[in-house]
């Protein structure tokens, strides 16, 4: 059976541009890269769990902040390339980006050594216009923010 995983898209209007936030990978394979290396805060949920709270729980680890309030608008799910299915929301709000606080996970590095260490999961989050978003974001993840265009972004 395939991994399931439920994520929020922040979006908000700056100066008439849509904007949303999206959240840098953490750990060595992540550090130095930029593009296709952000995501949309997610996490992988049970068969039987409400994968729209699961969303919102994982938006508090990987942020350190309880996810906004709001009307979520569901954006359906998109299947990755190693199988992962990625279901997500949509919801308007505001988030200071500067202040996340991610929950870390452990990890053999460097590779082979013995040593294990502590990483961030979510290293930054970044607001980003579409365009700038389409360059950061995992290619697997970009029909969410097409989908989000296509509901008018910020006149849902």
């Amino acid at each position: 059976m395939a991994k399931l995983s439920a994520g929020l898209l922040l979006f908000r209007n700056r100066g008439g541009r849509l904007e949303v936030l999206l959240v840098h990978m953490g750990g060595p394979f992540w550090a130095h890269r930029d593009a296709g290396a952000w995501s949309l805060p997610k996490g992988e949920y049970e068969p039987g769990e409400d994968p729209l709270d699961a969303a919102r729980r994982e938006f508090a680890e990987e942020l350190g902040s309880r996810s906004p309030q709001g009307e979520a608008i569901e954006l359906g799910s998109v299947k990755q390339a190693g199988g992962k299915v990625v279901r997500a929301w949509a919801l308007r709000a505001e988030f200071d980006a500067s202040k996340i606080r991610s929950n870390s996970f452990q990890l053999e590095w460097p590779r082979g050594s013995g040593r294990h260490q502590s990483f961030a999961e979510v290293d930054r989050a970044g607001w980003f216009d579409l365009p700038t978003a389409r360059v950061k974001l995992l290619r697997g993840q970009l029909p969410f923010l097409e989908r989000l265009e296509h509901l008018g972004g910020a006149g849902c």
